[in-house]
């Protein structure tokens, strides 16, 4: 008989247990509703909420909170107290990500019980503070320089002689930085900026709901691309909606990269459908937000190519793919770029290069760098930047011959070639500087449709948790506080044991025997 509750899987039984999902609902009996799971995930979104307006990315001058009986949340002790709560609220949303993962594996629930309580799990968030990173600050102040006829290709947000509060809370980092961003989602800013204005609770919340959009085209997409990539609708929706990434970064932090993987996301598939002009048309609009979707369109005609008839040789259809994937490219780039700025600004070409200003550890190659100055320093006292900076050119090699590599071996298309794309947009977020936590998304969410293995199901809870701990909630980086990230390795790890095994460590079982061990003390110290 159906319960309200969780199902409660035997740890010693759910890896024999055969999979069964909504969309099989003969096997094994109807999928149940966990109800318990989706409640404990809303219940630390809702700590993230509360304690977000105390440690997250806070306003300079909050007209809510800087000053009132509530304002001792923003200094000191309240502060402190807010973070341990937030922290409270993450762990509470990760253990009810990874007990939902092991249901999906189980077959337990299927994909509407994972959509559900992803949804769940994002409402409260929807008009909390920017969690872990201060970005949609500077959205809103280059969508203010677009629309006072400012070029924020050329200036930073500095340069605004208007809406100060907009313009103080941009981080200093990005105060005299141009935008690395496209000129479509700039025009999208702008378009924000003009109704909110000054507003920044507004603007916050505003640029969220944009965000939707993109968390709407990817909801769409996916389904339809697992049926041609072979994935488990279930197990691609806990991976690439429901997860920390998505929830944490993608929608607490509000950042415009959701939006270009609604575009990349449904563009793969106009192309796995041979829908191809379509496709070349949405990846290209997914650039004009965020230049990255670009490197998905080589391997668009490699699916576009092996699409025509095989009477042909592959050069030959190679070259019916790429004339028309280059027209339909330029009409599109130079339309769109020509509509968003008002002239065919290049600017933020240039502009791409504004972020490599970032050095730190987690992109790879500088954290090369870094390590090779360590020990040369320890010698004779010598400045890192040569060092990162040797390791960064290094890198760029690699990278375009790993790129170059990954595009030749796609040239029979199918779905060989949209794995392998994925796998360079991943190579691209790495190896190329900076490397940001959310900048994994990219070609992870096409991923997620591809059959996945549990144990590389759980290295990817690791390493999502991973990618949310190593900045502080305030959007600073946590990488070289070397205790915090020892803290943050162990908790990526528990959280990966936890997914091939219930309480690996017997934690929860040591807490529920406590009560047990005073009820026998009890009845001891009564017989004595």
């Amino acid at each position: 008989m159906a319960t309200t509750t969780d199902p409660v899987p035997s740890a010693n039984t759910s890896a024999k247990r055969p999979a069964r999902t909504q969309e099989q609902p003969g096997v094994g009996g109807p999928s149940r509703f966990p109800y318990r799971t989706t409640a404990m995930g809303v219940i630390g979104s809702i700590l993230l909420l509360l304690a977000s307006f105390g440690a997250a990315g806070t306003l300079v001058h909050d007209p809510l909170l800087s000053t009132g009986p509530l304002s001792w949340i923003r200094y000191g002790h309240g502060r402190a107290i807010a973070t341990a709560v937030l922290y409270v609220g993450f762990a509470l949303v990760v253990w009810a990500w990874v007990r939902l993962g092991r249901y999906v594996l189980d077959g337990r629930v299927g994909t509407r019980a994972v959509v559900v309580a992803a949804l769940c799990w994002m409402a409260p968030l929807l008009i909390a503070p920017p969690l872990f990173t201060r970005d949609v600050f500077s959205y809103l102040g280059q969508g203010a320089q677009l629309l006072y006829g400012l070029d924020p290709y050329a200036y930073g947000p500095a340069a605004l002689d208007t809406l100060p509060n907009v313009v103080q809370n941009v981080h200093p980092l990005w105060q005299t930085t141009p935008a690395p961003y496209g000129p479509l989602f700039l025009l999208v800013a702008k378009v924000i900026v003009s109704i909110t204005g000054d507003n920044l609770i507004a603007g916050v919340i505003v640029n969220r709901a944009v965000m939707l959009v993109g968390l709407a085209g990817v909801l769409w997409a996916l389904p339809r691309l697992v049926r041609h990539l072979g994935g488990k609708l279930p197990v691609t929706m806990w991976l690439a909606v429901a997860s920390p990434m998505m929830v944490i970064h993608l929608i607490g932090g509000i950042h415009n990269d959701l939006l270009m993987l609604a575009f990349l996301t449904i563009g793969v598939l106009a192309a796995l459908e041979r829908k191809h002009a379509l496709a070349i048309v949405l990846v290209t609009i997914g650039m004009l937000i965020k230049p990255t979707a670009a490197i998905a369109l080589p391997f668009l005609v490699w699916v576009w190519a092996n699409h025509l008839p095989e009477e042909e040789t592959l050069f030959r259809r190679f070259v019916r793919a790429v004339v028309p994937s280059l027209g339909i490219f330029g009409v599109v780039f130079v339309a769109g770029t020509w509509l968003s700025l008002g002239s065919f600004n290049l600017g933020w070409i240039t502009g791409l290069q504004a972020p490599q200003i970032i050095t730190n550890w987690l992109n790879f190659p500088t954290g090369i760098g870094e390590v090779f100055h360590t020990l040369v320093n320890l010698v004779v006292t010598v400045p890192a930047s040569p060092f990162v900076a040797v390791a960064r050119a290094a890198a760029w090699l690699a990278l375009a011959a790993l790129l170059v590599w990954q595009w030749w071996q796609s040239r029979r298309g199918g779905t060989e070639a949209i794995l392998r794309m994925a796998i360079a947009l991943l190579a691209v977020a790495i190896l190329a500087p900076p490397t940001l936590p959310w900048y994994l998304t990219w070609g992870f969410v096409i991923a997620s449709a591809f059959p996945w293995r549990r144990l590389h199901l759980a290295a990817v809870v690791a390493v999502s948790v991973f990618l949310v701990l190593v900045y502080y909630p305030t959007g600073e980086q946590g990488l070289y506080d070397w205790w915090f990230i020892a803290g943050v390795v162990a908790a990526s790890l528990y959280g990966a044991a936890s997914l091939l095994r219930p309480d690996p460590l017997g934690l929860i079982a040591a807490w529920r025997r406590l009560p047990q061990r005073g009820r026998d003390d009890d009845r001891t110290t009564s017989a004595v």
